[in-house]
């Protein structure tokens, strides 16, 4: 169950010890005034349908506690610990008087980023952008006509990598076979029967010995996946064997029991036919959601995590679209531009995107409705189009925002390592970082309001 605060505290009500007082241009009692608590609260509050049980943990709680996490990069176990020791920290989570106690246990972290998905975290967002960015209203009468366009939408997509081993083929299979022979220890009985030989110790050795080499010729590393795929078909046999026999596995082993089926049929298909590729192909045993992204960097040309696409608008970002499995982002574009649309009541002038989004749709779709698309036409030139060659510049340079938008997630925010162990909690990190990447653009703004305000010495 939930229960509201009595009222959302200002500056003035905090409770310090004698002689000492925040600091109002704290940068997190700033921030804290660029939230609206209240509002998130109420939606917050929805999640609760029982009205039983004991009492979760407030909303300014939860989020500022995610919040500080996503800006300092903190394990879960470090966060109400540095709350405990920091009074600003504790004005931003809402706390009414500074304690030197422990606000919640570590564990909690789990249960707020779950409460807090990604859709939930999205409404938090537009409530954020609309508190900072206050717009006139409009003199609509009801009538029909179509506001015109007008305003930029950058577009653009990227990967936020996980937090896992770099997949290759032995250690996958090596891993499997190690989980393999624990589900055999936990269901063999001592006294009972006979252990079923795994030959466990001859599988490490011939695992190692490949592993050890600096240099791996292929005709090696080929021969080291069939011998840990012929171990693994022995012990998957093994184990059915022993579970239709009446044993059974922990609900944990089970699920990975089906992850390493799935991994054994995928590495024995390109085994057989000489190929590297297969469909949904898992690259992690912890976290088989996660996916390789082929992005052709020149850093990387594989990644292994979420793809997600971005729009920037005014300086404000919003998370369009997250998925684990590879997909062209040049088909989401016409959803992007049409919540443009519902958010803004008219659509944007102009779209900043990749030559990736100028497909045939999207062109077609930004012709009917007025809307630039930026970049080169398709196809071959024609001979009396003339390039405008100032306005392709002037377009690129725009579209650099986004680019930095993805550093300053990256950079700042963990997008540039997803830390999260489970495919809720991993999407909800990227969604917290785009919440503080504009919560980061609203202090700068509140920065530059304040240094213009501020009066000058007179020379």
């Amino acid at each position: 169950m939930y229960k509201f605060q009595s009222k959302q505290i200002g500056i003035s009500d905090f409770g310090m010890p004698l002689g000492m007082k925040l600091n109002p241009n704290n940068r997190w009692v700033r921030k804290a005034a660029t939230i609206p608590w209240d509002e998130i609260e109420v939606r917050y509050a929805a999640l609760f349908k029982s009205q039983e049980g004991n009492v979760a943990k407030p909303l300014r709680l939860a989020l500022g506690s995610l919040l500080i996490q996503t800006e300092y990069h903190y394990p879960d176990a470090e966060v109400p610990l540095q709350i405990q020791e920091t009074p600003c920290l504790q004005y931003f989570c809402g706390m009414r008087e500074y304690k030197d106690e422990l606000p919640f246990d570590s564990s909690s972290m789990v249960h707020f980023r779950k409460r807090l998905t990604p859709e939930i975290l999205g409404e938090i967002n537009e409530m954020i952008i609309a508190k900072a960015d206050k717009k006139p209203e409009s003199n609509d009468k009801g009538d029909d006509v179509e506001p015109p366009n007008s305003g930029t939408l950058i577009v653009d997509a990227t990967c936020a990598p996980q937090n896992i081993r770099y997949p290759q083929d032995t250690s996958l299979l090596n891993e499997a076979r190690e989980n393999l022979e624990k589900m055999v220890d936990e269901l063999h009985e001592p006294g009972k029967s006979e252990k079923p030989r795994t030959y466990r110790i001859k599988a490490r050795r011939d695992y190692l010995k490949i592993a050890k080499k600096r240099n791996k010729p292929a005709k090696e590393i080929r021969r080291a996946v069939g011998k840990q795929l012929r171990y693994i078909r022995r012990d998957i046999r093994i184990v059915e064997e022993m579970q239709a026999c009446g044993k059974e596995l922990s609900y944990q082993h089970c699920e990975r029991l089906e992850t390493i089926k799935t991994l054994y049929d995928q590495q024995l298909f390109m085994y057989d036919n000489h190929t590297h590729k297969v469909e949904n192909r898992i690259v992690s045993l912890s976290q088989p959601w996660v996916r390789p992204i082929v992005r052709g960097k020149a850093k990387v040309k594989c990644e292994f995590g979420a793809k997600l696409d971005i729009s920037v608008s005014n300086g404000f970002t919003r998370l369009e679209h997250t998925s684990f499995d590879a997909y062209n982002e040049g088909e989401n574009l016409i959803k992007i531009i049409e919540k443009y649309r519902v958010r803004e009541g008219h659509y944007p002038a102009k779209v900043l995107a990749d030559k990736i989004y100028r497909n045939r749709d999207n062109l077609r779709f930004c012709k009917k409705y007025g809307i630039q698309l930026s970049g080169k036409p398709l196809g071959r030139p024609r001979k009396d189009f003339v390039t405008d060659k100032k306005q392709l510049r002037s377009d690129e340079i725009a579209r650099i925002e986004v680019e930095r938008k993805f550093s300053q997630a990256k950079g700042s925010f963990g997008l540039g390592l997803i830390r999260a162990k489970l495919k809720e909690t991993s999407e909800t990190a990227i969604a917290l970082s785009i919440v503080a990447v504009n919560l980061a653009h609203i202090g700068r703004l509140l920065r530059t309001i304040f240094a213009w305000q501020r009066p000058t010495a007179i020379q």
